[in-house]
């Protein structure tokens, strides 16, 4: 039989054709007019996306390089700061803070338990000399997305900045960084930005840049300084990922074109359309703060979870994502981010239905789907 492959996972995501096209053709030197022009207008385009007017640096590299970047530029040895790990991208914050010797109040979460402000707070009262707070917008390991806006609220109360991975949810979900009162954002290019991995952007508040300034971190290829320098001069201080950014342009204009208040729309759709068809399979979600990123579902009694995921991925050519660390087994993950549709959806859960049904799980075969197709039927436009 004829296999497509069909890409739902939480990142990498589809890329739209004229995207895909760019990197087809010559590439052409960076230390030119004709690069510098286009790297001006990514550079210039991703303010929109993230919402303010502080200049945006883009390094080559995933978006573990930027919150690396994060840690390295802030702060110096032995400063105290706090990280919000509910996840495994949450818990990423601290592994890379520990790294660098800092003092780390770590705050582990459940994961899909909810955190608030006035809970941040507190603790930043009880430790009051630290310096930065890391947190996650959208936990893709358990699906949820957090409140990111009451977090601002807390720390703009202190002189603690505060630091986020957008990673996956910049472009998907509400963060305006500017409007928040957010110091600093971190993003990747292979999330809802919809082009291949290789690119991470940072950006930074006046607040953030104080602290960059005294800074006693050593650094070379991740020296925030060295880019604003040559942001001035429209390039990068070491080789850009050329291709890449090229393609990011294409489709920096194809989110400027649909606006970003249609794409978190178009999200939370899919997202509604997900999660209606996973229940109505008689499925639990994991988290109590779905986002509109990723669906963490619970894998039911007596259904085993690491078969199920390979069912749909190598059987029926779905690639949806398993479970992380502790939950590898008990929960499977589809995305609905960047340059997908609604058919990207109905094709997953039907795959997920084959599958489970495979396993002797009993359903109405079709209601995942049904439910679905009767969200887009009633909101698509």
């Amino acid at each position: 039989m004829i296999k497509k492959l069909y890409l739902v996972s939480p990142g990498p995501v589809p890329i739209p054709e004229d995207a895909l096209v760019e990197a087809a053709k010559p590439i052409i030197h960076h230390r030119t007019e004709i690069f510098s022009d286009i790297f001006m207008e990514v550079a210039e385009g991703m303010k929109y996306i993230f919402q303010t007017k502080q200049d945006i640096f883009i390094f080559a590299s995933s978006g573990t390089g930027a919150m690396e970047a994060a840690v390295a530029n802030l702060l110096s040895p032995g400063d105290e700061v706090i990280t919000i790990n509910g996840g495994k991208f949450g818990e990423r914050w601290g592994e890379i803070a520990r790294a660098w010797g800092l003092n780390v109040h770590e705050i582990v979460l459940e994961w899909g338990e909810p955190y608030t402000g006035d809970q941040l707070y507190e603790e930043l009262k009880a430790h009051p000399n630290v310096k930065a707070v890391f947190a996650t917008l959208s936990e893709t390991s358990s699906g949820s997305v957090y409140d990111i806006k009451s977090f601002a609220e807390a720390t703009a109360k202190t002189d603690a900045v505060l630091v986020v991975d957008a990673i996956s949810g910049l472009g998907a979900t509400p963060c305006p960084m500017d409007e928040w009162g957010v110091d600093v954002i971190v993003a990747g290019s292979q999330k809802a930005l919809m082009i291949p991995p290789g690119l991470a952007y940072i950006a930074l508040s006046e607040k953030a840049w104080n602290l960059v300034e005294n800074s006693k971190f050593p650094k070379y290829y991740f020296d925030l300084k060295a880019y604003k320098k040559s942001l001035g001069k429209k390039t990068t201080p070491y080789t850009p990922a050329i291709s890449l950014i090229i393609q990011q342009k294409k489709t920096i204009d194809f989110i400027k074109k649909m606006g970003l208040e249609t794409i978190f729309e178009h999200h939370r759709i899919l997202a509604d359309a997900t999660r209606a068809a996973v229940q109505a399979l008689g499925l639990e979600l994991l988290s109590k703060i779905p986002g509109n990123i990723a669906t963490a579902v619970k894998v039911p009694e007596g259904v085993d979870g690491i078969a199920l995921v390979k069912t749909v991925q190598k059987k029926y050519g779905v690639y949806i994502a398993g479970g992380q660390s502790s939950y590898k087994g008990k929960i499977f993950r589809i995305a609905h981010l960047g340059y997908m549709s609604a058919f990207d959806i109905i094709t997953a859960i039907s795959a997920v239905e084959m599958a489970l049904a495979e396993q002797g799980y009993k359903f109405d075969m079709g209601a995942g789907v049904k439910a679905a197709m009767e969200i887009f039927r009633r909101e698509w436009k």
